[in-house]
C-alpha cells in the first residue's frame, strides 16, 4: 500500500451484559478486521458492558492500569499487532458511586498510549425514554489527541465519544487531525435523526477524516441503539459504512485526500476566532 494511506476499521457490536460474551465478539471482529487489512481499529462505547441498569457499569469498574478489562484490550492490540482505540469501559472515579468512561488507545505492542474520560454527558427525555448519564458517570475535562507511525508516516487522531460530536468547540479544541476517532452507543431515536448530519459536520468543518464505532441493534436491557458504523472523508463524503447488525466497516485513510481538500479550501486558515 502507499505509505501516505492507513487502513482503518470501524467495529460495531450489540453488546450484552455479559462482560465474556462482549469480549470475545470484540476479539472476533478486530481478527476479522485485521484478516482484511486494517491496522487502526475503534470499539462502540459501552462495547464490554450495556448492562440493565446504569449502575451495573459501576460495579465492573476497573483503576487505570489495572484489571481485567484492561489486561485484555491489551493481550488483543499486541496479539493483532493493531493500534486499538478500545471504545469505553468503566474506569473508578472520585465518587465510589461513580465511573469515568474511559477510551484507552493500545499500541501493537499492548501499552497505553492515551487515554481520553468522556466530557459531555448524555441527557435525554421522552415519554417513557430517559438517560441521564450523570448519574453514575464523573466527566472528564481533557480533550485528546494521540499520534502513531505507519511506514515512516506520522498520524494524529483526535478522540471523543458518543454525545461529544454534538459540541463542534471541542474538536476545535483538538486542533487539526488526520481522522477523529468517535467511539458511540447512540440511542435510535436521536440516531435516526442526527447521527449522519452531526458526524459529516464535525469532519466537513475540521477537513478531516472521521472514523465511528457504533452500537447497533435491541440490547438484552431493552435499549436499542442505532448503528451506522462509517468512515467518512474530510469532503463529508461518506466512504464505508455498516448500516446495522454486528461486524466492522473498514476504509482507507489518504494524505492526498486530506491535503487537496485543505489547498482547494483552506477553511481552517480562514478561522479568525
Amino acid at each position: 500500500m502507499n505509505p501516505n494511506q492507513l487502513t482503518v476499521a470501524a467495529i460495531q457490536m450489540t453488546s450484552t451484559d455479559s462482560v465474556e460474551e462482549n469480549l470475545q465478539t470484540a476479539q472476533k471482529l478486530i481478527q476479522a478486521a485485521k484478516q482484511a487489512g486494517a491496522d487502526v481499529m475503534v470499539l462502540p462505547e459501552y462495547f464490554c458492558l450495556m448492562g440493565h441498569t446504569d449502575q451495573d457499569k459501576v460495579t465492573i469498574r476497573e483503576d487505570f492500569g489495572q484489571g481485567h478489562l484492561q489486561d485484555a484490550l491489551s493481550l488483543i492490540a499486541k496479539q493483532n499487532q493493531i493500534h486499538l482505540i478500545a471504545g469505553t469501559i468503566p474506569l473508578s472515579a472520585q465518587n465510589k458511586h461513580q465511573v469515568k468512561n474511559t477510551s484507552l488507545v493500545f499500541d501493537p505492542n499492548g501499552q497505553v498510549i492515551s487515554r481520553y474520560d468522556k466530557i459531555h454527558l448524555f441527557g435525554f427525555k421522552q415519554g417513557d425514554e430517559e438517560y441521564q448519564e450523570s448519574k453514575t458517570i464523573e466527566p472528564g475535562s481533557l480533550p485528546c489527541s494521540f499520534n502513531i507511525q505507519k511506514n515512516g508516516v506520522d498520524w494524529k487522531f483526535g478522540v471523543t465519544i458518543c454525545y461529544d460530536i454534538r459540541f463542534p468547540e471541542l474538536y476545535r479544541q483538538i486542533g487539526p487531525v488526520d481522522c477523529h476517532i468517535v467511539s458511540a452507543a447512540f440511542t435510535h431515536t436521536t440516531g435516526k435523526a442526527h447521527w449522519e448530519i452531526l458526524l459529516r459536520a464535525r469532519a466537513i468543518e475540521n477537513q478531516s477524516y472521521l472514523l465511528a464505532s457504533a452500537q447497533s441493534g435491541q440490547h438484552s436491557n431493552g435499549r436499542k441503539t442505532w448503528g451506522q458504523s462509517m468512515l467518512i472523508d474530510p469532503w463529508g463524503e461518506i466512504q464505508s459504512e455498516l448500516k446495522e447488525g454486528e461486524g466492522f466497516t473498514l476504509g482507507i485513510l489518504d494524505k492526498s485526500r486530506i491535503n487537496e481538500i485543505r489547498a482547494k479550501l483552506p477553511s481552517l486558515q480562514h478561522r479568525t476566532i
